[in-house]
């Protein structure tokens, strides 16, 4: 009777540690998945961006434009570092601007907003700009 009571203990004991052993694998994996794949959450993204104040200034046909983004950034070093950029940023801005008539402003906005990614990770040192999205847009 001891034996068979044995047996049967050793027998749950092995299941349960299979069990175990599987459930870590999964975990291990799925958790592995979500980090090789290299996205931030939507909640990384929101904490690590930046939305810039609405800007007023002129094309190069004397049309203005009104337009503001929203910089999303590597790390929270990155986007502190942005916000005292600021400044730069307005002035990178104001420059590329004057510098496009109103049909390229209307169709050029993927390119303004590579060129405003690629100029502020000149800048940077503390991290890098990942994307920049337009938020707004007015042309007048």
């Amino acid at each position: 009777m001891n034996q068979k009571v044995f047996k049967t203990m050793l027998a749950i004991l092995i299941v349960i540690t299979v069990i175990g052993v599987v459930a870590l694998v999964m975990v291990m994996t799925i958790s592995g998945k979500e980090k090789e794949d290299g996205k931030p959450s939507i909640d990384e993204v929101v904490e690590n961006s930046l939305e810039t104040e609405e800007l007023t200034t002129d094309l190069k046909n004397d049309r203005f434009v009104r337009i503001q983004f929203r910089i999303v950034t590597n790390s929270k070093d990155a986007k502190e570092e942005l916000q005292k950029r600021d400044f730069q940023l307005k002035n990178i801005l104001i420059k590329e601007l004057s510098k496009m008539n109103q049909d390229e402003f209307k169709t050029g906005v993927d390119n303004l907003e590579n060129m405003l990614k690629t100029r502020l990770n000149e800048l940077m040192v503390e991290g890098k700009v990942i994307d920049v999205y337009t938020i707004k847009k007015v042309l007048q």
